[in-house]
């Protein structure tokens, strides 16, 4: 795992969602992300469900061992293609049923910086049990600080003069992404962070030249959805 103390990262990452949804309004929060068929809003409620997940398994220790890291715990998604379209669904119909969208902004708001402060004091060597799994609590954080940051990519689709994630954050999701590759595989000398981000979710297709680079690893590739 990253040397990088997940705690700030995490905070660093859910701060950078709050930058990107803080000033939109109704009609903002409607635009497109990177997540076919899910509008700003619908993603936004969608990480909101990741900071209350966070606020309960930090909150529920569990003893050990954990039985994934914060590499291996992806390898199970992005998972069955049936059910992520169920979860999807769920999103826009829960998202449809707030009054205005600016509900799901307030409602992050209030939930985020509570996350965040739970994982401040949450036992560095203990465990916690999430989606099926047993992790330790830092590789959780990295795990929560990992997608925060690909969806804050997701949110920004329409948002071209949106703060980008902060770099702490980023260094974790890239930190993750290179542990998902092969170990032979060289990142294109081209990318930026973002850049590798959104190819290796599938967010932004491979190029010819990217394959050449990549070789056989290109194979690889989303390495997680």
């Amino acid at each position: 795992m990253t040397a990088i103390r997940p705690e700030e990262a995490l905070a660093q990452a859910y701060d950078g969602i709050t930058a990107v949804v803080g000033g939109l309004d109704d009609a903002g929060l409607q635009r497109a992300t990177r997540c076919r068929g899910w509008l700003i809003a619908d993603l936004l409620l969608h990480v909101l469900g990741d900071a209350q997940r966070a606020l309960v398994a930090l909150a529920s220790p569990v003893d050990g061992p954990a039985d994934v890291d914060d590499v291996s715990y992806w390898r199970d998604f992005p998972g069955n293609d049936d059910e992520a379209a169920r979860h999807a669904w769920w999103v826009r119909r829960s998202a449809a049923a707030f009054d205005r969208p600016t509900g799901i902004v307030q409602l992050w708001r209030d939930t985020a910086p509570a996350a965040v402060r739970a994982a401040g004091s949450a036992d560095p060597q203990g465990y916690v049990t999430t989606q099926g799994h047993v992790l330790r609590v830092l590789d959780f954080l990295a795990t929560l600080a990992t997608e925060a940051v690909i969806h804050h990519l997701d949110l920004t689709l329409e948002l071209p003069d949106a703060p980008p994630p902060g770099p702490l954050a980023v260094r974790v999701a890239v930190a993750t992404m290179d542990g998902l590759l092969s170990d032979d595989a060289v990142r294109p000398t081209a990318w930026t962070d973002h850049d590798y981000l959104l190819k290796a979710t599938g967010r932004v297709p491979l190029t010819d030249r990217d394959r050449l680079e990549l070789g056989e690893s290109a194979g690889w590739f989303p390495l997680l959805g």
